[in-house]
């Protein structure tokens, strides 16, 4: 083989590891498989399965931004993704079914919920305290 094959080779090797460590990095960041939603004070957290839901849902479903106009658009890759509650707070206005993330989960996620057959009892994502 030439000199100048074997140095094209390992240089397209080379960028072609680069971007797929890349991706595999990006692929692997898909948060924690459970989690525990607080909501305000005095109300039961939630437990969340992230991982069956990232399995059944593209993350912007759930994860999204605005864009300028006020429209609901989904999270580029490569932006921060933000807790709920720091836009979905009493500072976002009166609409009373997005201006908390206690409103939200029950307005997004029980409406899916309805639609797919998940759970919508209160137990099923507040457990009651075991005693």
């Amino acid at each position: 083989m030439s000199k100048k094959l074997m140095i094209c080779l390992t240089a397209v090797m080379f960028v072609f590891s680069l971007a797929l460590a890349s991706g595999m990095a990006v692929a692997s960041d898909t948060g924690p498989a459970t989690m525990v939603l607080k909501a305000e004070k005095g109300t039961k957290p939630a437990n969340f399965n992230h991982k069956k839901h990232q399995e059944a849902n593209k993350c912007t479903v759930c994860h999204h931004k605005k864009d300028a106009n006020g429209a609901q658009v989904p999270i580029a890759d490569g932006d921060a993704i933000a807790k709920c509650a720091s836009c979905h707070n009493a500072d976002m206005g009166s609409n009373r079914k997005i201006n908390s993330f206690k409103a939200v989960a029950h307005t997004k996620c029980k409406g899916c919920h309805k639609k797919t057959d998940g759970p919508t009892k209160c137990n099923a994502c507040h457990p009651k305290k075991k005693k």
